[in-house]
């Protein structure tokens, strides 16, 4: 297929038809895949519950407790992790160890 003579507004259309196909054609893979799986499951006797039982699970990321305090105003807090506060660096900047605000 020669796209050089299709002009930009022809090419964004071509796209759009090419991401709705595509689409459907993953949906429809997905579909012959759980119907193969299914078949595979019921052929040896296998509830499909018991495939998919144990799964690994990604763990999600939970909160982390606290471990610097602002002295000046101890509703601010800071974990440890990305990017200091702006309260955290002017401490440090001054030459205090970042011990000092340990909780």
């Amino acid at each position: 297929m020669d796209l050089t003579n299709l002009s930009s507004a022809q090419l964004r259309d071509l796209q759009k038809q090419l991401e709705r196909e595509l689409k459907k054609r993953e949906s429809e893979d997905l579909a012959k895949a759980r119907e193969q799986i299914l078949a595979i499951a019921q052929s040896v006797g296998v509830p499909v519950k018991d495939l998919i039982g144990n799964a690994v699970r990604v763990k999600t990321g939970g909160t982390v407790a606290a471990r610097y305090r602002n002295p000046a105003d101890s509703s601010q807090q800071w974990t440890g992790r990305g990017r200091q506060p702006k309260w955290v660096k002017e401490w440090v900047e001054s030459g205090k160890a970042l011990d000092g605000l340990r909780i």
